[in-house]
């Protein structure tokens, strides 16, 4: 048998970690320390240098172990990169609901990121070990993904407002909260003592968007491999690219209205092919075709059949 990384290979994790520490360390820590905002030629250049990390790092999972594993690492890294940008929607949302000045969005990603590296590892090998125990379980992860995407092809865009939604009061009622931002801190000193800035309520919606859309994403991703170090690596990798991709989406976040459609195909997808698994197993490269093309199809029309500007 063709030998894997598993979690029982901790020189592998070691080898991950110190490469993604060197990369968190080189990109938030020197070049992007200080709050301002990031332009698009900026986002698109560190758009394309998180993905060229990431092919390089499947490049090595190719030499060490195989065509098959780099085939699975880059069929869960496009699958999770293409969810991931209906959560940055979300993000989007988000932000604009509750006027974030966009020098202070950055802070808000990284440590967004952060939170979501750390969730991440504990639902993928909780997930991978409730998957092996309980075979079962396949089905209602397929049914929950082809759930999600019927739901996001009839619902559309959801155009509420996330600063006045019930989780956002309720968290106005739990926390003390300023009613001003004070630069990109999360706690500041009022007239009644200290108290949490509205950063720090978006931090935490940021966060909560991220569990929910992880619900989705990891079942998509466990449907394609249950190894923990590919399933793993190929969520930190796309996610690690969601900061700059957010900001380029920033900037065109009207271009590409048809992505709906196919982030929706995806989902269905990924469902049927989880809950076929016993009976009929769908190779990976014709998903991981199904998955690129179905995202080509969606941004060329977006392109071709522009969406009007809406009228003043």
């Amino acid at each position: 048998m063709e030998m894997v990384p598993t979690v029982d290979h901790p020189y592998y994790f070691g080898i991950f970690f110190a490469l993604i520490g060197a990369l968190l360390f080189l990109d938030l820590g020197i070049l992007n320390r200080k709050a301002k905002e990031m332009s698009l030629k900026s986002s698109l250049f560190w758009t394309a240098f998180w993905v060229s990390i990431a092919l390089g790092f499947n490049y090595w999972i190719y030499e060490q172990f195989g065509k098959d594993q780099a085939v699975m690492f880059l069929t869960g890294y496009v699958v999770e990169l293409s969810l991931s940008v209906d959560n940055l929607f979300v993000f989007l949302l988000i932000f604009n609901s509750f006027k974030v000045p966009s020098q202070y969005q950055h802070r808000v990603l990284f440590w967004g990121i952060m939170g979501a590296l750390l969730m991440r590892a504990v639902c993928i090998f909780v997930g991978v070990e409730a998957l092996e125990r309980f075979g079962w379980l396949t089905y209602l992860f397929g049914a929950i993904l082809i759930y999600s995407g019927i739901k996001t092809l009839v619902e559309g865009e959801d155009e509420s407002d996330p600063s006045q939604g019930a989780f956002a009061k309720f968290l106005r009622k739990f926390f003390r909260v300023s009613d001003n931002y004070d630069g990109h801190h999360f706690v500041t000193t009022t007239a009644a003592g200290r108290a949490f800035t509205p950063l720090f309520i978006v931090l935490i919606m940021v966060e909560a968007s991220d569990v929910i859309f992880a619900i989705d994403s990891i079942p998509a991703v466990l449907a394609i491999t249950r190894d923990p170090f590919i399933v793993y690596t190929s969520n930190v990798f796309a996610i690690l690219g969601l900061r700059s991709i957010y900001f380029a989406l920033a900037h065109m976040a009207r271009i590409f209205h048809y992505l709906n459609y196919a982030l929706s195909f995806i989902l269905i997808f990924v469902g049927t092919k989880i809950i076929l698994h016993h009976t009929y197993e769908i190779p990976t490269a014709l998903a991981l075709g199904a998955i690129a093309g179905s995202l080509a199809v969606a941004v060329i029309a977006s392109l071709i059949f522009a969406k009007p500007e809406p009228k003043s």
